[in-house]
């Protein structure tokens, strides 16, 4: 027999017609004509019924039968058997393997018309040995190389041989081909006249099929033109493409019924073929790079191909070669762990750093494949015999919208949750897995309520606050670590952190930050892409995994050989395939060890989702599992990255025996992880990698129907599942096309993440829910689903990013639309108070106030006081913040006599704030300013006792937020500053609120001011102001920059002070009042005095006053007549000084004690 991968000769090649009593046989082996034995069975089958052993015995291979009885061979799967196959079955002697497949292809040769035409015929002619499918075969969507081998000159030959030599010549090429293809496991689809159409990687996948199809390519060349068939020297041309298809469902009816890959990547290769020359091999980019290096390649450019759109690069094949390719990394699975001594090493060491109480974080980071899990597992291994407690949290890409998902899933195992379980019955496994470390009733409520469990019978109603309720649940999560590392010492590992959700992000993050004085050590484990937040802490190490030298990779592969002996050249072609990345050098030498190690070794066909190389080894492993396992696969993928035997065998349609068998067969084939036993066992996929790859292959509409099946079992059979995981819902109804359920538990799951102040995944859910809206007819029912989804959005961005968050405007002005479309009047007052604050704090005060005039006007009419209330409210600090301030306070008085608290609750759902804490802080400004100061000061502290009694910590930190400014105009001493440093200090300790760090640093700023550290105050202030311009809060950067400028005199930078009163003034807009326009033109004057322009100087301060006066800002006249009377002091205008200065502070009664009228009483001493 010919070697694999040698040209054919002449007697392998031509033309061999059998006798009367058969039909042509166009399988040629060396051995001449069939064995009689096979020719016997193939009578056997004729003559009566198929029966597998029968034909055995008449082989003479009964010994086998029961093997194949076991296995389940019928007479279907027999004409698909291969010589893996066979070899898995126990047939381990080469020759009986032969009569098998000889026998075998004596079988399927039933099935080829003895006279078929030499045009396109109605199946294949010639198909390959093993590879013949049945036309019940599942359509699957998947990669595959396809050749295009077509005969040069048939138009001369058919001009000059007589018609049956032509036949002849025909038949013996094809011949020549069919036996040449099926030694690299080609599947012939069809001949197309002097053309054959042959596929690699269906129906059955090798890890090699780019390469077996140019290797293949090069050999049909060689043997067409090197053995003359019926007497003739002929020539091919041939190209090859490797893309997406769909294959498997037989298309066309009756005889017409074929084989074909549907997409461009058969006509891609058509057309290549038409670029070769005589015996040439041109090939496309997929191919190419799928080959590497394994052949010598020279470029042809960008080609243009008839119906492409644009030019493709293509390769023509030179020859094959030794030098090999590079693969893209993957995740590496339990493979032994070898080249990471150093690595072992540090974690050993921190674990003892840990031990002894001093806790440790270890951040590892590496491409996926290369072991960051495998390095945990072996640390967790090393330590098994000490005493310890072991928490494991795994993200998932599923559920990054999830608020605590990898928490909550770590619990649901160690609790062990089974299926069915009552709330009753969770909620003992939940309190007897808690107990260990002795929770409070109420922290064990609350970890209750996170899993959706009854918790009122162990405390009573928790706060149903949601930032509050979050941070009791981290609280009581916390304190459950630390319970149990009071008693052992715990490794916690985080496992793919590129998935994390924001909220376990959150957590982690303060977790990261207390272990430091726990007997931990965290692992945390990343791809490169993930950037951790606590990197720079003492506690914290960063690990970065490298790939594998050539040394330990050889190690590796023999390792995993384990007793079986593989060829020195075989370990030498993985070693330097693999490039040093583990989990490549357990894929490719399980794939060869499974193909016998007989063979070349083997490459990958591309597919999107996932790495080509892990792709192409899990579809040859899947194929090789048969269609029962890899149906239960896919079903698998598209339930989720884990799931349970009792989900998948509500939408499966196998029955329950079959099913336990296929996911058996998976499990041993290590494609998944088992916990438990049916029915209560639960499913993984050993990687993401390995759902993406069997979820990739299913067609579109098989998709579908699978994903509804699994909402309707979800709905029925799993209504917790329903409760606790509507994201997961919106995800399977979305893949459904059920667009209307999908955006229904989009809204439900962004509500449901905001009451656990979860605003980030809330966005992203709400989000997700609007992209399917116009998916939906346009009708009312579409419309007031999406304006469900837009107040919830607005309401978020605003929590979560603050009022002039990007898309705050569009979407509160899209949900105003649809109010007025939909006459909903009951939800426009709170779109319109989104829309208020949006346009407040983006400087747009014209805009802010018809809003607040509107609903001021809207509360008449529907002689609603809520609605008057806010409609006075905003009415009030848009006076106050156009310079209006006697009628602000007006409206500010008006406003505190409408509230009513049993209407905190519904004012309190409009924004992050507590309504009324804030009207008392905005009208304390308005006090200050109107030369109240007294006054200010009391409902300045009044505010801030009622945030405090709120018992919300955003309400808390806003309200100092707030009071900042209060207490800047008021200006407060360093005593005062540092109390609102320490409560902010105090919030911050456990807490991650959106604005809480730059609401610390703006009082920090000050503090530090007023301390003396001016220059550390100024740079403090500065960076927030940077922050605050590059937001767009126009109001806050007003108000910042005057308080800067303030700093900047202080500290003797006039000419850094009247830079940024320039660029604080082109912030006001032409006729509208701006109540700092007073301060602005004090401050221009007081600087331009500093530098010298004294005519300019006494213009601002002389405009300043006109501006305060105007606006009945008696603060802030005081502060201008100050800066005037020292100027004029020095020019020795004393008396024009003191009676312009003396009016002014004899206006004030209270205040008397603040250091405003003790410089101008000081002021005025002087001046006498």
């Amino acid at each position: 027999m010919a070697a694999r991968g040698q040209p054919i000769h002449s007697d392998i090649c031509g033309s061999v017609v059998a006798d009367g009593s058969e039909p042509f046989q166009p399988f040629l082996w060396t051995e001449g004509n069939w064995p009689a034995h096979a020719r016997s069975a193939v009578r056997l089958h004729k003559e009566a019924p198929m029966n597998v052993a029968g034909w055995l015995q008449a082989l003479g291979m009964e010994r086998y039968a029961a093997a194949f009885r076991e296995n389940d061979v019928d007479p279907d799967v027999l004409l698909t058997l291969t010589a893996d196959d066979l070899k898995e079955l126990g047939v381990t002697s080469i020759g009986h393997r032969r009569r098998l497949l000889e026998a075998i292809a004596a079988l399927r040769s039933e099935r080829i018309p003895a006279e078929a035409p030499t045009q396109v015929l109605s199946g294949p002619l010639i198909e390959s040995t093993g590879q013949f499918q049945t036309s019940e075969t599942t359509a699957e969507r998947r990669p595959l190389t396809v050749m295009f081998c077509d005969l040069i000159g048939s138009t001369a030959l058919s001009a000059r041989l007589d018609l049956e030599d032509l036949r002849e010549v025909i038949r013996s090429y094809q011949a020549c081909v069919a036996a040449t293809i099926q030694q690299f496991n080609g599947f012939i689809a069809r001949y197309v006249g002097d053309g054959v159409l042959i596929y690699f990687g269906w129906p059955k996948a090798h890890e090699t099929d780019a390469a077996r199809a140019v290797r293949a390519g090069l050999a049909v060349a060689a043997a067409v033109s090197e053995a003359p068939l019926a007497g003739q020297t002929l020539q091919v041309r041939i190209g090859i493409a490797t893309g997406l298809v769909v294959v498997g469902e037989p298309i066309g009816s009756g005889d017409s019924r074929q084989q074909t890959a549907i997409g461009e990547t058969p006509n891609r290769a058509a057309r290549l073929q038409g670029l070769a020359g005589p015996g040439q091999v041109v090939i496309d980019a997929a191919t190419r790079r799928q080959i590497g290096g394994l052949f010598d390649c020279r470029e042809l450019g960008a080609v243009e191909l008839k119906g492409l759109p644009e030019p493709v690069p293509a390769w023509q094949v030179v020859s094959e070669n030794r030098t090999l390719g590079q693969f893209e990394a993957l995740r590496s699975g339990q493979t032994p762990l070898i080249g990471r001594e150093e690595e072992l090493d540090l974690l050993l060491r921190r674990w003892t750093q840990a031990k002894g109480g001093t806790g440790k974080v270890v951040l590892i980071a590496a491409e996926p494949g290369v072991g960051k899990s495998r390095l945990a597992e072996a640390l967790a291994e090393r330590i098994a015999a000490e005493p310890h407690v072991r928490l494991r949290y795994f993200c998932s890409p599923h559920h990054q919208d999830s608020a605590l998902y990898p928490v909550i899933a770590q619990m649901e195992r160690a609790a062990g949750f089974a299926h069915g379980d009552a709330p009753e019955v969770r909620l003992t496994r939940l309190q007897a897995l808690l107990a260990e470390a002795e929770p409070s009733g109420e922290d064990v409520a609350l970890v209750a309520e996170l899993h959706g469990l009854p918790s009122t019978d162990l405390v009573p109603p928790l706060d149903p606050t949601p930032q509050r309720r979050k941070e009791k649940i981290f609280e009581a999560l916390l304190r459950q670590v630390e319970a149990l590392a009071r008693q052992r010492p715990v490794l916690m590992v985080f496992d793919d952190l590129h998935w994390i959700d924001p909220s376990s992000r959150e957590l982690l993050d303060r977790l990261i930050a207390r272990v430091a004085n726990w007997p931990v050590l965290l692992l945390a484990l990343f791809r490169p892409e993930f950037q951790p937040s606590r990197a720079k802490q003492p506690q914290v190490t960063m690990l970065s995994l490298a790939r594998l030298d050539r040394r330990d990779t050889t190690a590796m592969v023999a390792s995993l050989a384990g007793n079986t002996a593989l060829p020195a050249e075989i370990i030498a072609e993985i070693t330097e395939r693999t490039d040093g990345v583990p989990l490549f050098v357990e894929e490719l030498t399980k794939a060869v060890l499974e193909a016998g190690a007989d063979g070349p070794v083997l490459t990958s066909v591309p597919h999107p989702a996932v790495p080509a190389t892990l792709h192409a080894s899990l579809l040859a492993r899947l194929d090789r599992l048969g269609p029962a396992a890899k149906d239960v696969a896919q079903t698998g993928a598209t339930i989720g990255r884990e799931f349970g035997f009792a989900l998948l065998a509500s939408v499966t349609d196998l029955p329950e025996p079959e099913l336990r068998a296929a996911l058996d067969r998976l499990a041993n084939a290590g494609l998944l992880f088992v916990r438990g036993t049916p029915p209560q066992s639960i499913y993984l996929f050993k990687h993401a990698m390995v759902q993406d790859a069997a979820y990739g292959i299913s067609l579109r509409s098989r998709r579908q129907r699978l994903h509804a099946r699994i909402v309707a079992s979800l709905e029925v059979r799993f209504p917790e599942t329903v409760l606790s995981q509507p994201a997961l819902l919106a995800q399977h109804c979305a893949a459904a096309s059920l667009t209307e359920q999908a955006i229904a538990y989009w809204l439900k799951a962004g509500q449901q993440a905001m009451a656990r102040a979860a605003m980030a995944e809330a966005i992203s859910q709400l989000r997700k829910g609007l992209y399917l809206v116009p998916k939906l007819s346009d009708s009312e029912a579409r419309q007031q689903q999406e304006l469900d989804l837009q107040i919830a959005l607005g309401r978020a961005l605003i929590a979560g990013h603050g009022y002039t968050a990007s898309g705050v405007g569009e979407t509160y002005a899209r949900a105003r639309l649809l109010c007025d479309q939909l006459g909903d009047k009951a939800r426009l007052v709170l779109v319109m108070f989104g829309q208020y604050l949006y346009e407040a704090m983006i400087g747009k005060l014209k805009s802010a106030s018809d809003i607040a005039l509107r609903m001021l006007s809207l509360g008449e009419m529907w002689n609603d006081n809520r609605v008057r209330y806010l409609g006075c409210r905003c009415a009030a600090v848009i006076d106050h913040h156009q310079g209006e301030f006697v009628e602000a306070r007006t409206h500010f008085e008006r406003t505190l006599s409408l509230y009513n608290l049993a209407d905190r609750a519904y004012l309190a759902d409009l924004s992050a704030e507590d309504p009324h804490c804030a009207t008392l802080l905005h009208f304390s400004w308005t006090l200050a300013c109107l030369g109240y100061l007294d006054q200010a000061r009391k409902r300045l502290d009044q505010g801030l006792s009622e945030a405090r009694q709120s018992g919300r910590p955003d309400t808390l930190a806003s309200s100092i937020r707030m009071a900042w400014v209060g207490d800047n105009l008021l200006r407060s001493t360093a005593s005062v500053w540092l109390e609102r440093v320490d409560e902010l200090s105090a919030l911050s300790i456990n807490r991650d609120l959106p604005f809480l760090e730059g609401v610390t640093n703006s009082v920090r700023s000050s503090y530090l001011a007023a301390s003396g550290y001016i220059e550390q105050g100024i740079a403090l202030l500065r960076s927030r102001l940077a922050t605050t311009r590059a937001a767009g809060n126009v109001g806050t950067v007003l108000i910042m920059s005057v308080y800067l400028a303030e700093l900047y005199g202080v500290a003797g930078l006039p000419q850094d002070g009247l830079k940024l009163v320039v660029e604080a003034e082109g912030h006001l807009r032409p006729n509208q009042g701006c109540w700092w326009e007073a301060e602005m033109h004090r401050l221009r004057g007081q600087f331009l005095y500093a530098i010298g322009e004294r005519t300019e100087a006494e213009a601002s301060f002389q405009q300043g006053l006109v501006v305060a006066r105007r606006q009945s800002a008696k603060l802030f006249e005081l502060r201008t007549a100050m800066g005037l009377a020292r100027f004029w002091r020095d020019q020795g205008k004393r008396m024009e000084a003191r009676d312009l200065l003396s009016p002014i502070y004899r206006w004030f009664t209270e205040g008397f004690d603040t250091p405003d009228l003790r410089d101008a009483k000081a002021l005025l001493e002087e001046l006498a």
